[in-house]
């Protein structure tokens, strides 16, 4: 009778890497200039001066989603990961929008406006697509808002674009956003705060800030010259004085000599 053979122990199989999906990390390919209008000074964030951003754009679509991811760069700001990002993605098989990224909407500057902004572009996005469509929704992160101050100002501004909030706590910490379908959404946002400006209009922009430092410059140049004839006349001015003086001191003497002899 043969042995039977002996069964060599299997290694544990490795745990399935999760792989990304494919427009995980796309990044924009559409352009455009931001213009945030001056506001007065908040006692929660600060100053609110005139700046302009550059305002990203991606669009995907598949057979079954489709993906839009908007996204803003501050000069001189150092972003992290998924800030001033927004993204909505659209399961065709669900008939379903959700809004993202997961981590939360975070902005920065705050209370200028942009949150809204974005927003607004991505339901304006939505509703060309699938008006119909069911939406998602999700929790609201304590961490991006955590003052009442924050909480308000995030609160009514989904409320402003038709989201419906409920918070399951008395402190109003934990808060559920919702909305019915894409199309019982608002895609507008305050044009006061935030514009949009075309290239033509950032070139006549650029030219009107040319003449205007063109024209500073050349009554800059007048002003010099007319300072360096006026220390030109005060300087004669002040020789004469010195000649007028001397010669009066000199009549003086003489007088005063003829006078004692």
């Amino acid at each position: 009778m043969l042995d039977s053979p002996v069964e060599e122990p299997t290694a544990p199989e490795a745990p399935a890497v999760e792989q990304p999906h494919p427009w995980a990390n796309i990044a924009p390919s559409q352009f455009r200039l931001l213009r945030l209008s001056a506001l007065n000074a908040d006692s929660h964030t600060g100053a609110r001066p005139l700046r302009f951003v550059q305002y990203g754009r991606a669009e995907r679509h598949g057979n079954g989603q489709s993906l839009l991811r908007l996204s803003v760069q501050v000069p001189e700001l150092a972003q992290r990961k998924a800030q001033n990002c927004l993204e909505v993605w659209i399961d065709h098989r669900n008939k379903e929008v959700r809004f993202g990224p997961d981590t939360g909407l975070r902005i920065e500057p705050q209370n200028r406006g942009l949150g809204r902004f974005l927003l607004a572009q991505g339901i304006a996005w939505a509703q060309q697509h699938c008006a119909h469509y069911m939406i998602e929704g999700g929790a609201l992160s304590v961490k991006q808002s955590p003052t009442p101050a924050a909480r308000q100002l995030r609160d009514h501004m989904l409320q402003t674009l038709g989201f419906t909030l409920e918070y399951s706590d008395a402190q109003q910490l934990k808060a559920q956003y919702s909305a019915p379908r894409v199309g019982s959404l608002n895609s507008d946002w305050n044009a006061q705060k935030v514009q949009i400006i075309e290239v033509i209009e950032a070139a006549q922009m650029l030219e009107q800030a040319d003449r205007s430092l063109l024209e500073q410059a050349i009554k800059l140049r007048k002003v010099e010259e007319r300072m360096e004839q006026f220390k030109r006349e005060d300087s004669g001015l002040r020789f004469t004085i010195a000649c007028l003086v001397t010669f009066s001191l000199f009549q003086a003497g003489l007088l005063i000599w003829i006078a004692t002899h």
